[in-house]
């Protein structure tokens, strides 16, 4: 049995102390996987005992996605903890030793404060709460702020997705990809697959010519829904290029939130018209890029101070409450910091 982690990673129905433990296993695991030190893979496992633990005793439809995280010469490991639970009016108070709702000693997000070398969150009462974390293999390991976020899951009763996301840096240029291959199971996520290969893969050039590369490399496959993005805040503009049902739109700095073009087609079939268009994107914007598995009537001003958290976390907040279970899902978000 393989138990490597892939970079798609593993997600985990947190709802008693079992499960606690399955999830510590498996992220030691991984640390090993990756070569992190005896005492990171330690206080990794302590990130993960933590995170589970407050699933488990606070939360409701508690879930906590493992996977790994890649940057230049190194991989650490990263944890998603997503509820639907009472959520915490003041989740900062709520990050000190000390801190505690539930009588107990209220050292659990403080101790994952203290061995991670990443974390962000954002809780509202009554609507629940979502923590990233990431562990590197050392404790210094201070970091630029994440530019992009993703995240996406299986359809219930299914272990793989047919939904996927990727991005890269390649001379100069910063590009994102969302992809839904059509249909569901092994077929849908060998499609997606394939498109994520051909990204990474891909030669420098504006977000239609890589559509028009894609399209090209899937003629195998059963074919996807798939659209590229590429951010340039320093022009003040995103330049984009989609086939098929992935939604995306850009939300200013002043809240307004603008749709993006797809055009109607299948990549990897038939001869699909691929056109590219510009739109602003000024410093403090974002853009959100889902999936058809992602009902597209979530409004970020529902959520005071979301639009200010992580990619990450805006993305899994998204795929909280807009992710149907009938569907493969994914949500990926892109910030142009100020």
């Amino acid at each position: 049995m393989n138990d490597e982690v892939s970079d798609r990673g593993i997600w985990f129905r947190v709802e008693s102390g079992g499960a606690a433990s399955a999830v510590r296993r498996a992220a030691e695991r991984l640390g090993v996987q990756l070569d992190m030190s005896e005492a990171r893979i330690a206080d990794l496992a302590i990130v993960a005992a933590e995170l589970t633990s407050n699933l488990v005793k606070h939360a409701r439809d508690g879930v906590l996605l493992l996977r790994p995280v890649r940057r230049e010469r190194e991989a650490g490991v990263e944890l998603v903890a997503i509820d639907a639970g009472p959520g915490m009016a003041d989740l900062t108070a709520s990050s000190q030793d000390g801190h505690s709702t539930a009588g107990t000693l209220g050292i659990g997000l403080g101790a994952i404060v203290r061995q991670a070398n990443w974390f962000d969150g954002y809780s509202r009462p009554e609507r629940g709460t979502v923590l990233a974390v990431q562990v590197w293999p050392g404790r210094d390991g201070g970091h630029e702020r994440p530019w992009v976020g993703a995240l996406s899951r299986p359809l219930t009763g299914e272990s793989v997705s047919g939904d996927g996301y990727a991005w890269r840096v390649v001379e100069g240029r910063r590009q994102v990809l969302t992809c839904d291959g059509l249909g569901h199971g092994p077929l849908a996520s060998a499609a997606t697959d394939a498109a994520l290969d051909a990204f990474r893969r891909a030669p420098a050039g504006p977000p239609a010519t890589v559509v028009q590369h894609l399209h090209r490399a899937m003629s195998h496959t059963r074919g996807a829904a798939l659209a590229v993005a590429e951010p340039d805040p320093a022009a003040g503009l995103l330049r984009y290029s989609g086939l098929g049902n992935i939604s995306a739109a850009v939300l200013g700095a002043d809240g307004k939130r603008r749709g993006l073009v797809s055009l109607p087609g299948i990549a990897g079939h038939q001869r699909p018209s691929v056109r590219e268009y510009d739109y602003p994107f000024e410093a403090g914007a974002l853009l959100v890029m889902h999936s058809d598995g992602v009902v597209d009537r979530w409004q970020l001003t529902d959520y005071p101070g979301l639009v200010d958290r992580s990619p990450l976390v805006v993305a899994a907040t998204v795929l909280r409450d807009a992710g149907t279970r009938r569907d493969d899902a994914c949500v990926l978000v892109v910030r142009a910091w100020p």
